[in-house]
């Protein structure tokens, strides 16, 4: 009896990429990435979005082959898409929770079944059995299979996951997709486990969960993450996939401390080393300009000079200038701009005016608790609650999008209320600066906003010209955030409503958003498991939802 079970190599485990690299379309994503994955190493891919985060997992799991560059394995690995679709099972309509598990310990239960097998053979006293029986032994051993089920299940509680097995992944919410997903990965402990945002639909005990059991897995661990608890709770090395002063990603030792400290750094001499690019050009410009003005003069020298000497001047100021040209093209600014920064219009204030008020409030199947609350002009507010408690359902009853099954929710007249949904909207052909224009002449027909009042996307600096051309449906899941930022800000809002807004969003944007959050005139409501932004508004007033009984 032969048995074709591939065994995780554990030990001997390894993942290497070296100088990979990608073009989609005529733009390079990726370019000259080297890592190696070991057991028990722990890596932290970050940068801004829309530089290849998510393409480097799918090179390193083979599912995309790099135009350039080589990637090696040594071992299994389980991939937990940020978007799920490349999963086997998520877009089959039939599929249950159960057949997801089986699909991912496929290996434990052949394992088992083998053994099963040859513990019968070795009973009849077959010719080999006791040979099976070794190697059977020896595969369940090393997949630990008989825990395989309670690890899975265990995870499915922790994390918040269905735990009937029958349920159907089509009648689950993305959340709950991708918590099943997650489950069954940490339950079939691979060598290698690539992660894409696994903290954006997680509340704080499946956060916990998820920290506890990467800092405990056995084997390697590439993680793709804006969440910056997580990646100071467990990433060792960080690989930074923004644009450095040489062009090449930077890989940071001593965790995302490291991280923090060393990009600050790179950004300052980045950023110096420009300035004095650009003050050296200026004045190789000056040299350049005062010369062909000294060739001019040259050219029409002072009274009473005589020709020759006019003639053996020139030479000399000809020279000086094609010399002061060459200085200046050898000179030109190569130092990269550096990145953007999001910058957020003035949004405005009615104080002293209730802009929206709840008044025991409930949703049935939605949220199962009575909800009383006023948001005043200027005020803030931290919806908080595990999953399914409501909290995305109590925003949209603010935001006017779904009717209360009772209670009343209100808007003071002309308020203008935005609410930046946890998942982005289906993604059409048209082009960002297109989608944006749009929006924006809806809400100046409609009379929301004046035109006077209306800003540019550009002058918001969360996406660049080249992505403002290009199609939604093209662009990442962070830069298709970005452009949702963008529109609910564009409407100029009395009131923000925020459903996770650090989801799919750089650290760096993170920053620059919870900052400009604190300094806004307007009024904030904020649902977030995001646990350093909790740190960050822990001054603000908590509304916390009970868990559904």
């Amino acid at each position: 009896m032969t048995i074709s079970i591939t065994l995780p190599a554990r030990a001997r485990a390894q993942l290497t990429a070296e100088n990979v690299r990608v073009v989609r379309g005529g733009r390079t994503v990726l370019d000259g990435v080297d890592l190696t994955v070991s057991p028990q190493a722990r890596w932290g891919v970050v940068g801004e979005n829309g530089r290849g985060k998510t393409t480097l997992l799918h090179v390193l799991s083979g599912a995309l082959v790099p135009d350039e560059g080589d990637v090696q394995l040594v071992g299994t690995f389980g991939i937990a898409e940020q978007a799920l679709s490349y999963d086997r099972l998520t877009t089959a309509t039939d599929a249950t929770v159960g057949e997801a598990i089986d699909l991912e310990l496929a290996g434990a239960r052949a394992a088992l079944k083998a053994f099963d097998g040859a513990t019968q053979a070795l009973a009849e006293g077959r010719p080999g059995a006791e040979q099976d029986y070794a190697t059977a032994l020896d595969a369940a051993e090393a997949l630990d299979a008989w825990d395989a089920d309670r690890r899975v299940d265990l995870a499915l509680e922790n994390l918040g996951a269905v735990t009937d097995r029958s349920r159907r992944l089509s009648e689950l919410s993305v959340g709950q997709r991708y918590r099943v997903r997650l489950a069954c990965l940490l339950g079939a402990e691979h060598d290698f486990l690539l992660l894409d945002e696994p903290t954006n639909h997680l509340d704080a005990a499946g956060l916990e969960f998820l920290t506890a059991r990467l800092r405990a897995h056995p084997g390697g661990v590439v993680v793709v993450s804006h969440d910056r608890a997580l990646l100071s709770d467990v990433a060792t090395t960080i690989l930074d996939l923004d644009p450095s002063r040489d062009g090449r990603p930077n890989v940071y030792g001593d965790g995302f401390a490291g991280y923090r400290e060393g990009r600050e750094a790179e950004l300052q001499r980045w950023e110096q080393e420009y300035e004095q690019q650009r003050a050296e050009h200026a004045r190789l410009t000056r040299d350049l300009s005062e010369a062909q003005n000294r060739l001019v003069t040259g050219w029409r020298p002072d009274k009473g000079t005589g020709k020759h000497q006019r003639a053996t001047r020139a030479p000399g100021v000809v020279r000086a200038v094609h010399r002061r040209r060459d200085d200046l093209e050898r000179h030109a600014v190569t130092a990269p701009v550096p990145p953007q920064r999001f910058r957020v219009p003035d949004l405005p204030a009615r104080p002293g005016v209730s802009l929206l008020s709840a008044d025991g409030v409930r949703v049935e199947s939605r949220l199962h608790q009575e909800v009383s609350v006023s948001v005043e002009s200027g005020s803030r507010l931290v919806v908080t609650g595990p999953n399914g408690a409501g909290k995305s359902t109590l925003l949209a009853v603010l935001a006017g999008d779904l009717a209360p099954t009772s209670g009343t929710a209100r808007r003071a007249r002309k308020a203008r209320v935005q609410l930046l949904a946890q998942e982005s909207p289906h993604a059409d052909g048209r082009r960002a600066h297109d989608v944006f224009a749009a929006h924006v002449g809806r809400l100046i027909t409609s009379g929301l906003l004046g035109e006077d009042e209306a800003v540019s996307l550009s002058a918001l600096g969360l996406l660049s010209s080249a992505d403002l051309a290009r199609p939604v449906g093209e662009l990442s899941m962070g830069q298709q955030r970005r452009l949702d930022l963008a529109m609910a800000l564009a409407a100029r809002p009395h009131v923000l409503l925020l459903d996770e807004p650090t989801n799919h969003l750089s650290i760096a944007l993170v920053d620059e958003l919870t900052e400009a959050l604190h300094a806004t005139a307007a009024a904030v409501v904020l649902a977030t498991h995001d646990r350093q932004l909790q740190r960050d508004t822990a001054a603000w007033p908590r509304l916390s939802l009970a868990p559904i009984r």
